[in-house]
């Protein structure tokens, strides 16, 4: 019995070592086939970085390009502040007739959507003279001046100026801000405010600092208009031809006017001398006196 046992016991571990051979050799093959470089570009392995790592969200290059493309806030606030120009100008005109010559104008001003802001005529016996303030939208204001430069008349002088208040308006501005933070600030701490005291003393910088606030808004919106509409002071002048006829009515009418003007002079000189009545009484009292000072001291 123990001889037929001995060689199946011999079958079974030549069996079983020949197993544990194939089995590693296969996984050597399993090895070397992982270890190996691929042998086209379509069995190529990704690197265990690239697997691992994912796409960027679309939040992150959504927000990428949004502050790619947005500029800075330096920039940007430099772009949206315009700049704030005070156009200002005069002119004095010579025409033939201040009425043709106020009509042409009140056309030019018309087509240029502007208004008259103030008007004064002259009329003396040497010329008639017009003028005019005029207000203008900022973008038609050289129009205008280039208008009234050809066919009213003969221009006698021109001036233009242009003033830059950008860095004003800009500096008030802030400061208006600034003023509108603390003024919540300070109504925050008058809630809060335990004695009279301190209510009193926040409601006084509430009251200046408000004053503060009218004071630079009013001169925002002052500037505001100034630049809005440009101011142009227009002078007609015209000057009067004499005749014969007209000279001789000038010179009686002069003539009479100097009689008037004479009398009038030595009415007011009249009772001027009239106005010093007590000082012509004391000169008697003070002749007098000085005479009987005088005998007193002869004696």
């Amino acid at each position: 019995m123990k001889k037929l046992l001995l060689p199946l016991y011999c079958l079974l571990l030549i069996n079983c070592s020949k197993s544990d051979k194939l089995a590693n050799h296969e996984v050597k093959a399993d090895l070397m086939e992982m270890v190996a470089p691929p042998s086209s570009s379509e069995d190529k392995l990704i690197p265990a970085s690239s697997a691992v790592a994912s796409p960027p969200p679309p939040n992150s290059i959504s927000e990428k390009t949004v502050n790619e493309n947005k500029p800075n806030s330096s920039q940007q606030k430099t772009d949206t502040i315009s700049k704030k120009i005070i156009k200002n100008g005069n002119m004095q005109i010579q025409v033939g007739d201040i009425s043709k010559a106020q009509k042409q104008v009140n056309e030019i001003i018309k087509k240029n959507k502007a208004y008259i802001q103030k008007e004064e005529f002259r009329n003396t016996d040497t010329d008639e003279s017009l003028d005019i303030t005029i207000r203008v939208p900022h973008q038609n204001f050289d129009a205008l001046i280039n208008s009234f430069s050809d066919g009213i008349g003969s221009v006698l002088s021109k001036n233009i100026s242009s003033d830059d208040v950008t860095e004003e308006y800009t500096d008030v501005s802030i400061k208006l801000a600034n003023k509108k933070i603390y003024l919540e600030k300070y109504r925050d701490m008058l809630k809060n405010a335990a004695t009279t005291k301190d209510m009193l003393e926040i409601q006084e910088n509430i009251r200046e600092l408000e004053d503060e606030i009218d004071v630079s808004e009013g001169r925002l919106r002052f500037i505001d208009d100034r630049v809005k509409y440009s101011t142009l002071n227009l002078g007609l002048y015209k000057e009067k031809v004499r005749s014969s006829a007209t000279s001789k009515i000038g010179f009686g009418s002069r003539f009479g006017d100097s009689v008037t003007e004479g009398w009038n002079s030595f009415v007011a000189f009249f009772l001027g001398v009239i106005s010093l009545w007590p000082f012509f009484l004391l000169i008697p009292l003070v002749i007098f006196l000085w005479k009987k000072w005088r005998g007193r001291k002869k004696k």
